[in-house]
């Protein structure tokens, strides 16, 4: 016999003499109400909590160091002042696209429909590129890459709705490829003297407007995949943007690049 029914047994003996109907009565609803407060283990190991928010969508945002991981600092920077901002943002390095893409598919597939947004300097940048175009081959969609000074010009695949490539070398242009329906800005800055391959990703003003587009696109104010109507800007010197928000609590711990 149960626990619960050994109990029912013991307290009837000490129970008034009550009409066989009415003890059947009483044992019944004394026996749902300990149904309701024991359950067995069986059944506790069923019942499953959702946890808020766990397979809701929410902007992600992946940096991709460049050669050695020590040259591409600017990309913690930057992460930095997007998780200030409530965005999740995490540092890598180029070596690891495959692997990220394939994160990033696996989220799309559990529901998590981002946006996701691809930043990258050197061969990071060249990274973020290819790894949006292989995304685009899993269907999966891109609100916006930022290459800073990649190694060579790309593609932008049809699943992209924003680019913006900030470069200080002529030849390393981003273009539109097949059905290419977004925005695409090369943004030359070969004219700023201050301004190499080893300092453009720390540049502080290539820094906020880059964190300009990204905050823009995580909160679908801008760069939304699906938007009609492609947009192709003409290599021109960015402008000097404008003064970011002061950081609302302390910098945020970052899960550090790998070494590659």
């Amino acid at each position: 016999m149960s626990g619960a029914g050994n109990f029912l047994a013991k307290a009837s003996s000490r129970l008034p003499l009550l009409s066989r109907p009415g003890l059947r009565r009483l044992f019944a609803g004394t026996a749902v109400l300990a149904g309701l407060i024991v359950l067995p283990a069986a059944a506790q190991s069923a019942v499953k909590i959702a946890e808020p928010g766990a397979t809701a969508s929410r902007p992600h945002v992946y940096l991709m160091r460049g050669l050695l991981n020590i040259f591409s600092l600017g990309m913690d920077q930057l992460a930095v002042q997007i998780q200030r901002n409530g965005i999740d943002a995490g540092v890598y390095n180029h070596t690891l696209e495959s692997a990220i893409v394939e994160q990033i598919a696996a989220k799309y597939r559990a529901s998590d429909h981002g946006p996701y947004i691809l930043v990258g300097h050197s061969l990071g940048a060249d990274a973020v590129m290819m790894m949006a175009q292989q995304l685009n081959a899993k269907d999966v969609p891109v609100a916006l890459v930022v290459p800073f000074d990649g190694t060579g010009s790309y593609v932008a695949p049809r699943n992209v709705a924003c680019v913006l490539n900030l470069t200080q070398r002529r030849y390393a242009y981003m273009r539109a490829g097949a059905g290419f329906h977004g925005m695409l800005s090369n943004v030359d800055v070969s004219n700023d003297t201050t301004i190499d391959h080893f300092t453009i990703d720390k540049s502080p003003r290539l820094q906020a407007e880059a964190l300009r587009y990204v905050l823009q696109a995580a909160h679908s104010e801008s760069c939304r995949p699906g938007a009609a109507g492609p947009v192709v800007a003409r290599p021109k010197e960015a402008p000097a943007p404008k003064q970011a928000a002061p950081a609302k609590s302390a910098s945020p711990t970052l899960r550090s690049g790998y070494e590659g």
